[in-house]
């Protein structure tokens, strides 16, 4: 259906502009002038009133970037890393609506080229990635790299054995403090028992032990949600990393889910001061170079969009002229 003069004019928030007659007699055509250009709106600045994983650990990261990702949204290229992550866990999840004798290395592997399909479908910017491909090699050789991630679990567990009570499961609880707390778990399976295993898929290569704790952060995160919403501590956490081959394996205890919450708790109030003051201040590390914003960060010689919230300044005394929570 095509539309009129009159229904763009008032798209763009005006009357419609009038047909011009030319000039050359009376049975002259008469040509529609151009309707003016369609304001692009600017993109609407909102206060953060949840805190899921990656956003907790993009402000521990840094500030900054939490900012430029939450306050800011500036648009973020796909990469070629995360693109194939998300298509490894959507073949991995679809693989559990197979029979159990069904979930088969060879049955994975073909679901790989219509999963990348689908990514492309509902995700239009992520068929950039390859743009400069014209004959399809360096694709070709990335879905390799997924078929292998996803062959690879077989060796990690046995899904024939398997019968997820939940795959790909969005929660959401709010504290006693009124923080909520939201996030998606890879998958959840129930022992006949009644104990919860939380599972989360990697396809990175596992840390280093001494880095184990940053990465079972997450892990924490959805045991507490879990504990909070169904008054279960998870018995096991457990994240498999396909791209190493390995299995981390963690069972949390109420001591440690209380410990993550009051952790949420001075991270979020640490949220809001920069959220009513404005600063957030950048915090470089060796991550820094495969950052989107490095042409907004002064690190880089950049300069951060106008700060789109209200700004409230301490008192001089010291304290804060009321309480303009991120929420």
């Amino acid at each position: 259906m095509e539309t009129s003069t009159e229904e763009v004019a008032e798209e763009a928030g005006g009357p419609a502009r009038p047909a011009t007659a030319a000039v050359d007699g009376a049975d002259a055509a008469v040509v529609p002038a151009a309707p003016d250009p369609v304001p692009v709106p600017a993109p609407v600045a909102i206060r953060p009133a949840s805190l899921s994983p990656s956003r907790a650990g993009d402000f521990m990261q840094c500030p900054l970037l939490y900012r430029f990702r939450v306050i800011d949204r500036l648009p973020e290229k796909p990469s070629e890393a995360a693109t194939r992550g998300t298509l490894v866990h959507a073949v991995l999840e679809r693989l559990f609506d197979a029979p159990a004798a069904e979930r088969t290395a060879p049955r994975a592997r073909a679901l790989v080229p219509g999963q990348w399909d689908r990514l492309r479908e509902s995700r239009p910017e992520v068929g950039e990635l390859f743009a400069d491909d014209p004959r399809g090699e360096r694709l070709a050789r990335w879905l390799t790299e997924a078929e292998q991630l996803v062959e690879r679990w077989f060796t990690l567990e046995d899904p024939s054995r398997l019968e997820p009570a939940e795959r790909e499961l969005f929660v959401e609880t709010e504290l006693d403090s009124g923080l909520r707390l939201r996030g998606i778990i890879d998958r959840v399976d129930v022992a006949p028992t009644g104990e919860v295993r939380i599972v989360d898929y990697k396809t990175g290569k596992a840390p280093r032990p001494q880095y184990a704790e940053g990465a079972l952060f997450q892990m924490k995160f959805y045991a507490l949600v879990v504990w909070r919403l169904k008054k279960v501590v998870p018995r096991r956490l457990q994240l498999v990393y396909l791209g190493s081959g390995d299995v981390l394996t963690y069972d949390p205890v109420l001591a440690d889910l209380e410990r993550v919450e009051r952790k949420l708790l001075a991270l979020w109030e640490a949220i809001r001061l920069a959220t009513e003051t404005g600063d957030w201040r950048p915090r470089p590390t060796k991550l820094c170079g495969w950052c989107d914003h490095q042409e907004h960060c002064p690190e880089f010689g950049g300069t951060p969009p106008p700060y789109p919230l209200p700004v409230r300044a301490a008192e001089s005394d010291g304290t804060e002229q009321g309480r303009m929570g991120p929420g």
